[in-house]
């Protein structure tokens, strides 16, 4: 049973006690205030935790340290804490080498508060919603300083996490962007914070990274992809994206051996956005009939019906269709279970809600970085529920592990 667990079981306050801390006070501000009696209670509550972990680190290191360890005097810090700031008188000891734990050397805080900011922060709330919400919870003014100071941290962990090891294989990874409003340079524009989602051979999503950036191209894509082939990563056997600009030869420059194929969800979207409500049902349904069918040689031809149903009134879906007719046909290289896999962007479809979920308090971004900081915050939400392989992802493995048995012996 630990200390703690001890003094809960054993804590005894009595009403003569309580009469004796609350004799004199009359108002609100007898207890919540600057000298109220909470905050004088946490002070002394605090700076006695402090000089017990002192009494302990003495003892301890009085049994094997040379010289002896003595105490040496006070020091003065103020730490921030969900009733306001404290002062505090904290133990010194002659050799240097104490190390509180309930308030660490260089921490103003006591964590309660930073906890809060950070908590309200990742639900997308603004500074100022920030400083009203604690304003209203605890009674406490927090500046902008403070709540930027607490949430760099994060930034930290995004770049610690952005340049983290990756497997050597992943047999599919999904690319999307979400767009973002962001000011920079004394102006609003138009950014999108790009995500590559992968799945490991263990069939386990995992985030391989986000990168942001105001344009895209095939030298951005080539930035990416070596980014994360130096993490790692030597092959990808499909890469599932939405036509994004320049990056079908991006993947090539850097995995040349992966399959490409196009979001078909994508491409229906974009084929019915001109679409009338009166014939939405029908061109859905014939466009279905070109990805469900049982063999490239099927698929085309049901486009060719589609054409020569629908070429009359739509004639932009067809050809758009036969432009990119090399990408959208690589799941027929793969049978009926992996396929569906593949063509959809389900997976990251799903991360983006999550995300939008997390930003959309944010009309426009302050920052590129705040930006990167909130979207990495909805993602390791979203990533602590990765915790089973995608579905039918048995048979997926058994058939990846035949058709690239070579390319896995060869990176393995």
């Amino acid at each position: 049973m630990s200390n703690v667990t001890k003094v809960k079981e054993t804590l005894n306050i009595t009403d003569e006690v309580l009469d004796q801390l609350i004799e004199g006070i009359n108002t609100e501000e007898d207890v919540f205030g600057r000298e109220g009696l909470l905050r004088q209670l946490q002070k002394r509550i605090l700076e006695r935790m402090l000089n017990k972990e002192m009494d302990f680190h003495l003892t301890s290191e009085r049994q094997c340290a040379e010289p002896r360890n003595y105490r040496n005097g006070k020091g003065h810090k103020t730490v921030r804490s969900e009733s306001g700031e404290i002062p505090l008188d904290t133990p010194r000891d002659r050799n240097g080498t104490f190390e509180p734990v309930i308030i660490p050397k260089r921490s103003r805080s006591t964590g309660v508060l930073d906890n809060v900011i950070m908590a309200l922060y990742s639900k997308g709330m603004t500074t100022r919603d920030i400083q009203s919400t604690v304003k209203e919870l605890y009674g406490v003014e927090v500046s902008h300083t403070l709540v930027s100071e607490v949430t760099q941290a994060v930034m930290e962990d995004v770049q610690e996490w952005q340049s983290r090891p990756l497997d050597k294989i992943y047999p599919i990874v999904w690319l999307d962007a979400i767009a973002v409003k962001v000011h920079k340079d004394s102006r609003v524009i138009s950014m999108n914070i790009h995500i590559a989602l992968g799945v490991n051979m263990s069939g386990r999503k995992e985030i391989l990274g986000m990168w942001i950036a105001e344009t895209e191209g095939a030298k951005f894509w080539a930035q990416v992809l070596s980014e994360i082939s130096n993490r790692g990563v030597k092959d990808v056997f499909v890469f599932c994206v939405d036509g994004l600009t320049g990056f079908p030869q991006a993947i090539k420059g850097i995995f040349p051996n992966a399959d490409i194929q196009l979001c078909l969800v994508h491409m229906m979207r974009q084929s019915l956005s001109a679409v009338p409500n009166k014939d939405r049902k029908g061109v859905r349904a014939d466009l279905k009939k070109i990805y469900h069918a049982p063999s490239e040689e099927a698929a085309r031809k049901a486009l060719d019906d589609f054409s020569e149903k629908w070429d009359n009134k739509y004639q932009s879906i067809s050809r758009k269709w036969s432009l990119h007719w090399e990408d959208l046909i690589t799941i027929f290289k793969y049978p009926h279970d992996i396929r569906k896999i593949i063509y959809t962007t389900n997976s990251i479809e799903s991360l983006n809600m999550v995300i939008r979920k997390g930003i959309r308090n944010r009309r426009i971004m302050p920052s590129e970085e705040s930006a990167l900081k909130l979207v990495w915050l909805a993602t390791a939400e979203a990533s602590k529920k990765w915790t089973m392989p995608i579905r039918d992802w048995s048979a997926a493995l058994n058939f990846f592990l035949i058709l690239f048995e070579d390319r896995i012996q060869n990176v393995a």
